[in-house]
């Protein structure tokens, strides 16, 4: 059973800690085998030159990618992220970020997930990431 962006929304407010959180991060799709999030847009979130900070960005990837696992396995357990690998390939300044994660292998004990972060209303992708996450219960 897949989780609806609502039920997903809840495990960010049921498991995440405050700063993450104050991302405000929200969830706008979720799949069997993905979830898209939101985070947007905020000058808090810049650095210096006005794009969005890589550690924002890598953040909610990381985010993004439980709540993709959670929906492929039909709600929370606990996890941890093993690997994170991130490459940035253009800035995002003044546009909220939109953060595809698709699930490439769902096993017992590991996952691995693709991602890839857009600007809103562009197709040129900002930054592309990998995870690997240990599934702990």
């Amino acid at each position: 059973m897949t989780l609806t962006p609502a039920d997903a929304d809840k495990i960010l407010t049921d498991n995440f800690a405050p700063w993450v959180l104050g991302l405000g991060l929200s969830v706008q799709e979720t799949g069997p085998l993905h979830a898209v999030l939101r985070l947007p847009w905020s000058d808090r979130l810049a650095r210096d030159g006005g794009g969005l900070s890589g550690q924002a960005m890598m953040a909610a990837a990381d985010t993004a990618t439980v709540v993709a696992i959670s929906a492929a396995r039909g709600g929370y357990g606990p996890m941890t992220t093993v690997q994170q690998s991130t490459s940035f390939q253009r800035p995002v300044v003044g546009a909220d970020l939109l953060i595809d994660v698709r699930i490439t292998k769902l096993g017992k004990r590991m996952a691995f997930a693709d991602i890839t972060m857009t600007a809103d209303g562009t197709e040129e992708p900002a930054a592309k990431a990998s995870t690997v996450y240990a599934l702990l219960g």
